[in-house]
């Protein structure tokens, strides 16, 4: 037993007759008892707890942080492959430009209220450095080296490029990458070797905590904001009889899903209620529930993987799911060696001092806290459909705000029953009108559906956004028709073809149209997969001054 839990010896001096002998204290265990520690308060004990070691969840944490490095390996790959086009100098949103105006409004407030390391320098060469940097430290990550301190780069490094991407990086799964990444900080082995699952030091209690809270709340959430929203596609389980043909970005088995019946389409959306609501709380059942909620989550996000190109949220979930399994699991599936791991650091010996607070440092522990606050109000405020936080509550997420990781979430809150699609014309004369195609997303009604994930074609998803609204709603969209009247080659090489290869054309316009899958007997017959109706123009014919 440790110290804490020693006790006082208690000695009694009995009153007897003069003849009666006495019985004498021990000097030594009078020394010894005076010198014990009292009892230390709730508080002490609780952080006691936290700070110690969760031994059985090494291996999960182990697999996590590397598929961690693989997300952000697929995040800095896929937005190097884009940068020039979308927030190049000569891009559709020139993040040079927006740093200058930034600078010119904000002043020295810029650096807290934007912070990016591209400050230090606003050159198109210096971004792609960074990105370049962050697949890098993706690799090191992978490979288990110096975990933590190429996890504070990797945050580092995307929140500086996400900070001037504009609308191409208003996405959950960056807030996520974000969020997970920071969380992931305080789980990460400090020392800079790789080593073998079993021989990894296992994160505190207090951090695994935090990875769970975080995977508990994005859960939630995504269920929640769903009912709170009062849709009527919800409410009444059929959202999934359109969310197929109407998602961003379908795959390929998004088609046959749609072609289900009625009833296996709403008790599918019921399943995913029952996952998002509750396998949350299973988490707080012990390993059995745990382990049910991992698999709930993980099953989910397959069925999502396999019907939608979500990029690397699937993947993100995924790998955060499985801090959920402890080590007898893994040995079960056999791959870890099945006697045992076995710890580098040897437990606490008898009578050894109390063991480090959270995370071996007040000031780390500080921080967690703070986090951990943060995040509480960011799931009260749409549980609770809170209007008004009071100030003494929201002042802590005021000032960790602009970084960016800590986030509500609540994908399809919503559900877009109908399928708008924006198609993209130019012409040299005004007569003769040729269609640009775009990589990924629908055009012709023939083309196969896409696989693309857990790459994230940017432009293509934006472009699913900018047709539920307006062009005046999306002012990106000008710069874009711009950049193609240019011939401006960083853009027209994110599209699959430029009609135009000598010359840019001299007008552009843009026509909105409604597309809906076609049903078995008219793809058998013609081969398409979408039938599509003409709406109206989106952007009446133009032309550069």
């Amino acid at each position: 037993m440790s110290s804490c839990l020693a006790h006082r010896t208690c000695h009694h001096r009995k009153h007897t007759p003069n003849h009666s002998p006495t019985v004498q204290p021990n000097p030594a265990e009078e020394s010894a008892a005076s010198a014990a520690p009292s009892p230390r308060p709730r508080l002490v004990r609780v952080l006691h707890f936290l700070g110690q070691p969760a031994q059985d969840y090494r291996v999960g944490v182990w697999v996590f942080l590397r598929l961690l490095g693989l997300c952000h390996l697929v995040a800095f790959a896929s937005l190097w492959l884009q940068m020039d086009g979308l927030i190049g100098d000569n891009g559709i949103l020139p993040a040079g430009q927006w740093l200058e105006a930034v600078a010119k409004q904000l002043g020295t407030q810029r650096f807290w209220q934007a912070p990016t390391l591209c400050w230090m320098d606003l050159s198109q060469g210096f971004r792609h450095a960074l990105c370049l940097l962050g697949i890098g430290f993706s690799v090191a990550c992978i490979g288990g080296l110096a975990q933590r301190f190429v996890l504070g780069a990797l945050w580092l490094l995307y929140l500086s490029l996400s900070m001037v991407g504009g609308v191409f990086f208003g996405y959950q799964w960056d807030a996520l990458l974000l969020e997970v990444s920071l969380f992931a900080l305080f789980a990460a082995p400090s020392f800079w070797k790789p080593a073998r699952p079993q021989n990894t030091p296992p994160p505190s209690r207090a951090a695994l905590g935090a990875l769970w809270w975080l995977l508990l709340r994005l859960m939630l959430l995504s269920g929640a904001v769903k009912l709170l929203s009062k849709d009527k596609l919800w409410s009444d389980l059929s959202a999934l009889t359109v969310h197929f043909q109407t998602q961003p970005l379908p795959m390929p088995l998004a088609w046959w899903l749609h072609q289900l019946p009625t009833a296996a389409l709403k008790a599918s959306c019921l399943a995913m209620f029952v996952i998002e609501l509750g396998a949350p709380f299973l988490i707080l059942f012990g390993r059995t529930g745990r382990r049910g909620a991992s698999l709930g989550f993980c099953a989910l996000m397959a069925l999502v993987a396999f019907s939608g190109n979500y990029c690397f949220f699937n993947l993100l979930v995924f790998s955060l799911s499985l801090c959920l399994l402890d080590d007898k699991v893994w040995e079960k599936l056999r791959l870890t060696p099945s006697p045992g791991v076995t710890s580098p650091t040897p437990p606490p010996s008898e009578g050894a001092a109390p063991t480090h607070l959270p995370l071996r440092s007040s000031l780390a522990g500080g921080l967690l806290v703070i986090f951990l606050w943060c995040s509480a109000v960011q799931t009260a405020v749409p549980l609770f459909q809170w209007r008004e936080v009071p100030s003494w509550i929201n002042a802590p997420m005021r000032w960790i705000g602009p970084f960016r990781s800590i986030n509500s979430y609540g994908l399809f809150a919503v559900m877009t029953s109908t399928r708008p699609e924006i198609i993209l014309e130019g012409s040299e004369d005004g007569r003769t009108w040729k269609e640009y195609s775009f990589k990924w997303k629908a055009g012709s009604t023939a083309r196969p559906l896409p696989v693309v994930a857990p790459f994230q074609p940017r432009l293509d998803w934006q472009m699913w956004f900018a047709s539920l609204g307006e062009l005046k709603q999306n002012p990106w969209f000008s710069n874009f028709l711009v950049r193609l009247l240019q011939g401006e080659p960083s853009v027209t090489a994110l599209l699959e073809n430029n009609p135009f290869p000598e010359k840019p054309p001299r007008y552009l316009r843009a026509a909105l149209f409604q597309y809906k899958f076609t049903n078995q007997e008219t793809r058998k017959r013609t081969g398409e997969i979408w039938d599509r109706d003409y709406r109206g123009d989106y952007c009446p014919p133009i032309s550069l001054k």
